[in-house]
Protein backbone atom coordinates (compact mmCIF):
# COMPACT_ATOMS: atom_id res chain seq x y z
CA UNK A 1 0.00 0.00 0.00
CA UNK A 2 1.15 3.47 -0.99
CA UNK A 3 -0.06 6.77 -0.28
CA UNK A 4 -0.80 9.93 -2.48
CA UNK A 5 -2.02 13.06 -2.65
CA UNK A 6 -4.44 14.48 -5.13
CA UNK A 7 -5.18 17.98 -5.75
CA UNK A 8 -9.25 18.21 -7.10
CA UNK A 9 -9.80 21.86 -6.68
CA UNK A 10 -11.15 22.14 -10.54
CA UNK A 11 -12.10 18.31 -10.65
CA UNK A 12 -13.46 16.88 -7.06
CA UNK A 13 -17.25 17.70 -8.26
CA UNK A 14 -16.77 15.16 -11.12
CA UNK A 15 -14.22 12.67 -10.01
CA UNK A 16 -15.11 11.73 -6.52
CA UNK A 17 -18.95 11.10 -6.97
CA UNK A 18 -17.80 9.50 -10.43
CA UNK A 19 -15.49 7.25 -8.86
CA UNK A 20 -12.06 8.16 -10.96
CA UNK A 21 -8.67 10.19 -11.58
CA UNK A 22 -8.16 11.47 -15.11
CA UNK A 23 -5.18 13.67 -16.43
CA UNK A 24 -3.59 14.41 -19.23
CA UNK A 25 -0.70 12.27 -20.62
CA UNK A 26 1.70 15.54 -20.97
CA UNK A 27 1.38 19.42 -20.55
CA UNK A 28 -0.18 21.72 -23.22
CA UNK A 29 3.64 22.01 -24.53
CA UNK A 30 4.14 18.60 -24.76
CA UNK A 31 6.83 18.19 -22.30
CA UNK A 32 6.19 15.63 -19.80
CA UNK A 33 5.06 16.75 -16.31
CA UNK A 34 5.52 14.78 -13.51
CA UNK A 35 2.21 15.05 -11.50
CA UNK A 36 1.03 13.01 -14.87
CA UNK A 37 3.21 10.61 -14.93
CA UNK A 38 2.50 9.30 -11.26
CA UNK A 39 -0.62 7.77 -12.57
CA UNK A 40 1.20 4.98 -14.32
CA UNK A 41 2.47 4.00 -10.54
CA UNK A 42 -0.53 3.93 -8.26
CA UNK A 43 -1.60 0.35 -7.76
CA UNK A 44 -5.14 -1.27 -6.45
CA UNK A 45 -4.86 -0.73 -2.85
CA UNK A 46 -3.33 2.63 -2.73
CA UNK A 47 -4.56 5.17 -0.53
CA UNK A 48 -5.37 8.63 -2.10
CA UNK A 49 -5.98 11.98 -0.12
CA UNK A 50 -8.16 14.35 -1.95
CA UNK A 51 -7.13 17.41 -1.60
CA UNK A 52 -9.45 20.41 -2.67
CA UNK A 53 -10.22 24.20 -1.31
CA UNK A 54 -7.48 24.47 0.98
CA UNK A 55 -9.01 20.67 2.62
CA UNK A 56 -8.73 17.51 2.70
CA UNK A 57 -12.15 16.21 1.95
CA UNK A 58 -12.39 12.68 0.89
CA UNK A 59 -10.08 9.56 0.80
CA UNK A 60 -10.03 7.58 -2.14
CA UNK A 61 -8.40 3.29 -2.21
CA UNK A 62 -7.65 2.80 -5.82
CA UNK A 63 -9.56 0.17 -7.72
CA UNK A 64 -7.47 0.00 -10.88
CA UNK A 65 -3.97 0.41 -12.29
CA UNK A 66 -3.91 3.21 -14.97
CA UNK A 67 -5.45 2.91 -18.28
CA UNK A 68 -6.06 5.10 -21.21
CA UNK A 69 -8.80 7.32 -21.51
CA UNK A 70 -10.33 10.06 -23.27
CA UNK A 71 -10.77 13.63 -21.50
CA UNK A 72 -14.35 12.68 -19.24
CA UNK A 73 -17.28 14.31 -20.93
CA UNK A 74 -18.28 15.82 -17.73
CA UNK A 75 -14.84 17.92 -18.04
CA UNK A 76 -16.45 20.56 -20.67
CA UNK A 77 -14.64 21.39 -23.74
CA UNK A 78 -17.00 18.22 -25.34
CA UNK A 79 -15.60 18.95 -28.83
CA UNK A 80 -12.00 18.16 -27.53
CA UNK A 81 -13.19 14.80 -25.87
CA UNK A 82 -12.41 11.81 -27.79
CA UNK A 83 -9.08 13.60 -29.41
CA UNK A 84 -8.13 14.03 -25.62
CA UNK A 85 -6.79 11.40 -24.38
CA UNK A 86 -5.13 10.69 -20.98
CA UNK A 87 -4.88 8.45 -18.02
CA UNK A 88 -7.36 7.05 -15.40
CA UNK A 89 -7.99 5.18 -12.35
CA UNK A 90 -10.69 4.07 -10.94
CA UNK A 91 -11.01 4.96 -7.75
CA UNK A 92 -13.47 4.17 -4.72
CA UNK A 93 -13.62 7.39 -2.30
CA UNK A 94 -15.77 7.83 0.51
CA UNK A 95 -16.18 11.99 1.57
CA UNK A 96 -15.11 12.62 4.89
CA UNK A 97 -17.80 14.01 7.30
CA UNK A 98 -14.92 15.83 9.31
CA UNK A 99 -12.41 17.74 7.04
CA UNK A 100 -9.04 19.23 7.73
CA UNK A 101 -7.36 21.71 6.39
CA UNK A 102 -3.84 21.15 6.72
CA UNK A 103 -2.21 24.85 6.60
CA UNK A 104 -4.28 24.62 9.79
CA UNK A 105 -1.23 22.18 11.00
CA UNK A 106 1.98 22.77 9.74
CA UNK A 107 3.73 22.40 12.53
CA UNK A 108 3.28 18.90 12.46
CA UNK A 109 3.43 18.27 8.31
CA UNK A 110 6.05 20.83 7.06
CA UNK A 111 9.20 18.51 8.52
CA UNK A 112 7.50 15.45 7.02
CA UNK A 113 6.80 16.50 3.31
CA UNK A 114 9.17 15.23 0.86
CA UNK A 115 12.05 17.31 -1.00
CA UNK A 116 10.61 16.74 -4.40
CA UNK A 117 7.39 17.00 -5.61
CA UNK A 118 5.96 17.78 -2.37
CA UNK A 119 1.97 18.54 -2.59
CA UNK A 120 2.34 22.14 -0.25
CA UNK A 121 4.60 24.62 0.19
CA UNK A 122 6.01 24.86 4.18
CA UNK A 123 3.92 27.29 4.91
CA UNK A 124 0.93 25.51 4.36
CA UNK A 125 0.23 27.37 0.73
CA UNK A 126 -1.01 24.67 -2.08
CA UNK A 127 0.58 24.17 -5.40
CA UNK A 128 -1.66 24.54 -8.51
CA UNK A 129 1.05 22.68 -10.27
CA UNK A 130 0.71 19.18 -8.49
CA UNK A 131 -2.26 16.99 -9.72
CA UNK A 132 -1.31 13.74 -8.01
CA UNK A 133 1.59 12.92 -6.24
CA UNK A 134 3.37 10.53 -3.92
CA UNK A 135 3.62 10.87 0.18
CA UNK A 136 6.27 9.36 2.38
CA UNK A 137 4.83 7.14 4.88
CA UNK A 138 5.74 9.35 7.67
CA UNK A 139 3.49 12.68 5.95
CA UNK A 140 0.47 10.19 5.18
CA UNK A 141 0.25 8.79 8.93
CA UNK A 142 0.16 12.18 10.18
CA UNK A 143 -2.43 13.46 7.88
CA UNK A 144 -4.87 10.48 9.12
CA UNK A 145 -3.99 11.12 12.64
CA UNK A 146 -5.05 14.77 11.90
CA UNK A 147 -8.23 13.30 10.10
CA UNK A 148 -9.19 11.14 13.22
CA UNK A 149 -10.66 7.92 13.14
CA UNK A 150 -12.82 7.80 10.23
CA UNK A 151 -9.85 8.24 8.45
CA UNK A 152 -8.11 5.67 10.59
CA UNK A 153 -10.89 2.90 9.70
CA UNK A 154 -10.90 3.79 6.30
CA UNK A 155 -7.58 2.77 5.72
CA UNK A 156 -7.09 0.11 8.03
CA UNK A 157 -10.21 -0.93 7.66
CA UNK A 158 -9.17 -1.82 4.03
CA UNK A 159 -5.93 -3.34 5.09
CA UNK A 160 -7.34 -5.98 7.31
CA UNK A 161 -9.97 -7.04 4.73
CA UNK A 162 -6.97 -8.12 2.91
CA UNK A 163 -9.12 -7.31 -0.44
CA UNK A 164 -7.21 -8.56 -3.24
CA UNK A 165 -6.15 -6.26 -6.34
CA UNK A 166 -8.32 -6.29 -9.16
CA UNK A 167 -6.61 -7.08 -12.61
CA UNK A 168 -9.66 -6.00 -15.11
CA UNK A 169 -9.38 -6.40 -19.03
CA UNK A 170 -10.93 -2.82 -19.41
CA UNK A 171 -12.11 0.56 -17.28
CA UNK A 172 -14.93 2.30 -18.03
CA UNK A 173 -13.35 5.15 -19.69
CA UNK A 174 -11.50 2.08 -22.50
CA UNK A 175 -14.91 0.75 -22.88
CA UNK A 176 -16.61 3.90 -23.45
CA UNK A 177 -13.66 5.31 -25.87
CA UNK A 178 -13.32 1.12 -27.71
CA UNK A 179 -16.78 1.49 -28.47
CA UNK A 180 -16.91 5.17 -29.76
CA UNK A 181 -14.15 3.98 -32.22
CA UNK A 182 -16.18 1.20 -33.41
CA UNK A 183 -19.22 3.54 -33.88
CA UNK A 184 -17.00 5.54 -36.03
CA UNK A 185 -15.94 2.67 -37.93
CA UNK A 186 -19.42 1.24 -38.86
CA UNK A 187 -20.70 4.78 -39.78
CA UNK A 188 -17.68 5.51 -42.15
CA UNK A 189 -19.45 5.71 -45.62
CA UNK A 190 -15.88 5.69 -47.01
CA UNK A 191 -15.41 2.23 -46.14
CA UNK A 192 -16.83 -0.77 -48.14
CA UNK A 193 -17.73 -3.39 -45.74
CA UNK A 194 -15.54 -6.09 -46.14
CA UNK A 195 -13.03 -2.92 -44.62
CA UNK A 196 -15.81 -2.11 -41.92
CA UNK A 197 -15.55 -6.38 -41.20
CA UNK A 198 -12.10 -6.84 -41.29
CA UNK A 199 -10.89 -3.44 -39.10
CA UNK A 200 -13.67 -4.61 -36.62
CA UNK A 201 -12.02 -7.92 -36.48
CA UNK A 202 -8.69 -6.50 -35.89
CA UNK A 203 -9.63 -5.25 -32.86
CA UNK A 204 -10.02 -8.89 -31.45
CA UNK A 205 -6.30 -9.60 -32.63
CA UNK A 206 -8.39 -11.65 -35.48
CA UNK A 207 -9.09 -12.02 -39.43
CA UNK A 208 -6.72 -9.85 -41.93
CA UNK A 209 -5.14 -8.38 -39.32
CA UNK A 210 -4.32 -11.64 -37.66
CA UNK A 211 -3.12 -13.17 -41.51
CA UNK A 212 -0.72 -10.06 -41.92
CA UNK A 213 0.85 -10.71 -38.43
CA UNK A 214 1.72 -14.58 -39.41
CA UNK A 215 3.80 -13.55 -42.10
CA UNK A 216 6.09 -12.11 -39.62
CA UNK A 217 5.81 -14.05 -36.54
CA UNK A 218 5.24 -17.81 -36.05
CA UNK A 219 3.99 -18.06 -32.36
CA UNK A 220 3.73 -16.33 -28.79
CA UNK A 221 6.85 -14.18 -28.33
CA UNK A 222 7.50 -15.10 -24.83
CA UNK A 223 5.42 -18.86 -24.01
CA UNK A 224 6.63 -19.93 -27.40
CA UNK A 225 3.00 -21.29 -28.24
CA UNK A 226 2.86 -21.60 -31.74
CA UNK A 227 -0.93 -23.12 -32.63
CA UNK A 228 -2.62 -20.85 -34.05
CA UNK A 229 -5.97 -21.29 -32.73
CA UNK A 230 -4.24 -20.40 -29.38
CA UNK A 231 -2.82 -16.91 -30.45
CA UNK A 232 -3.94 -13.49 -30.70
CA UNK A 233 -2.41 -10.54 -33.00
CA UNK A 234 -1.72 -8.05 -30.40
CA UNK A 235 -1.28 -4.32 -31.61
CA UNK A 236 1.29 -2.97 -30.44
CA UNK A 237 0.30 0.39 -30.99
CA UNK A 238 -2.96 -0.26 -29.68
CA UNK A 239 -6.21 -0.72 -31.86
CA UNK A 240 -8.08 2.17 -30.02
CA UNK A 241 -5.15 5.01 -30.68
CA UNK A 242 -4.46 3.49 -34.06
CA UNK A 243 -5.57 4.97 -37.72
CA UNK A 244 -7.64 2.27 -39.70
CA UNK A 245 -4.42 1.71 -41.89
CA UNK A 246 -2.62 0.82 -38.64
CA UNK A 247 -5.28 -1.37 -37.60
CA UNK A 248 -4.80 -3.54 -40.25
CA UNK A 249 -0.49 -3.45 -41.06
CA UNK A 250 0.99 -6.85 -39.96
CA UNK A 251 4.08 -4.63 -38.34
CA UNK A 252 2.07 -3.33 -35.77
CA UNK A 253 1.40 -6.28 -34.48
CA UNK A 254 2.80 -9.70 -32.35
CA UNK A 255 1.27 -13.08 -31.77
CA UNK A 256 0.44 -13.61 -28.13
CA UNK A 257 -1.40 -16.02 -25.96
CA UNK A 258 -4.71 -14.20 -24.35
CA UNK A 259 -2.82 -13.67 -21.15
CA UNK A 260 0.57 -12.33 -22.69
CA UNK A 261 -1.84 -10.08 -24.74
CA UNK A 262 -3.69 -9.04 -21.66
CA UNK A 263 -0.41 -7.75 -19.85
CA UNK A 264 0.44 -5.99 -22.79
CA UNK A 265 -2.24 -4.28 -23.72
CA UNK A 266 -2.81 -2.99 -20.48
CA UNK A 267 0.90 -1.80 -20.20
CA UNK A 268 2.44 -4.35 -17.26
CA UNK A 269 4.94 -5.65 -19.96
CA UNK A 270 6.66 -4.37 -23.03
CA UNK A 271 9.98 -4.73 -25.38
CA UNK A 272 12.53 -2.50 -26.00
CA UNK A 273 13.81 -2.61 -29.51
CA UNK A 274 16.74 -5.10 -28.87
CA UNK A 275 13.69 -7.50 -27.94
CA UNK A 276 14.12 -7.39 -24.20
CA UNK A 277 10.92 -7.96 -22.16
CA UNK A 278 10.25 -4.75 -19.51
CA UNK A 279 8.16 -5.79 -16.86
CA UNK A 280 5.86 -3.03 -15.42
CA UNK A 281 7.36 -2.64 -11.77
CA UNK A 282 3.40 -1.52 -10.86
CA UNK A 283 2.58 -5.85 -12.27
CA UNK A 284 1.87 -8.12 -9.94
CA UNK A 285 4.64 -10.14 -10.28
CA UNK A 286 2.70 -13.35 -8.59
CA UNK A 287 0.30 -13.26 -10.56
CA UNK A 288 2.73 -13.28 -14.45
CA UNK A 289 4.83 -16.35 -12.86
CA UNK A 290 1.36 -18.15 -12.67
CA UNK A 291 0.40 -16.93 -16.25
CA UNK A 292 4.16 -18.14 -17.79
CA UNK A 293 6.30 -15.42 -17.72
CA UNK A 294 9.22 -14.69 -14.74
CA UNK A 295 9.12 -11.35 -14.07
CA UNK A 296 12.57 -11.97 -12.43
CA UNK A 297 13.83 -12.92 -15.62
CA UNK A 298 12.48 -12.14 -18.18
CA UNK A 299 12.92 -13.16 -21.52
CA UNK A 300 14.68 -11.78 -24.52
CA UNK A 301 12.42 -12.23 -27.59
CA UNK A 302 14.28 -11.75 -30.72
CA UNK A 303 14.43 -9.04 -32.87
CA UNK A 304 11.97 -6.92 -34.24
CA UNK A 305 11.32 -5.50 -38.27
CA UNK A 306 11.68 -1.47 -38.01
CA UNK A 307 8.21 -1.34 -38.39
CA UNK A 308 7.40 -2.92 -35.44
CA UNK A 309 10.00 -1.20 -33.78
CA UNK A 310 8.48 2.01 -34.61
CA UNK A 311 5.26 0.24 -33.20
CA UNK A 312 6.49 -0.80 -29.90
CA UNK A 313 8.27 2.67 -29.36
CA UNK A 314 4.61 4.08 -29.21
CA UNK A 315 3.88 1.51 -26.63
CA UNK A 316 6.51 2.06 -24.26
CA UNK A 317 5.91 6.05 -24.19
CA UNK A 318 2.03 5.83 -23.89
CA UNK A 319 1.04 2.39 -22.65
CA UNK A 320 3.42 0.80 -20.79
CA UNK A 321 3.36 1.23 -17.09
CA UNK A 322 6.34 2.74 -15.85
CA UNK A 323 8.13 3.79 -12.33
CA UNK A 324 10.19 7.44 -13.61
CA UNK A 325 10.18 9.48 -10.19
CA UNK A 326 10.44 7.35 -7.29
CA UNK A 327 13.86 8.72 -6.37
CA UNK A 328 11.70 11.68 -4.49
CA UNK A 329 10.97 9.70 -1.64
Amino acid sequence: MRYWWVNQNQTYRHEVPGGYLWSPKRKANQAQNPFYDFMREVTPGDVIFSFSNTNIRAIGIAASHAYEAPKPLEFGQAGAYWNNIGWRIDVKFHELRRTTRPADHMNVLAPLLPTKYAPLRPNGAGLQSVYLTRLPETFAAALIDLLGAEAHSLVKGYYLAEEQPTYTASGVGLVQWEEYELNQVQADATLMETEKQAIVLARRGQGLFKKRVMTLEHGCRITGVDREEHLRASHCKPWRDATNEERLDGENGLLLTPSMDHLFDRGFIGFDDNGQTIVSPVAHQESLARMGLDPQHPPNVGSFSTGQRKYLAFHRENVLLMSRFLEHL
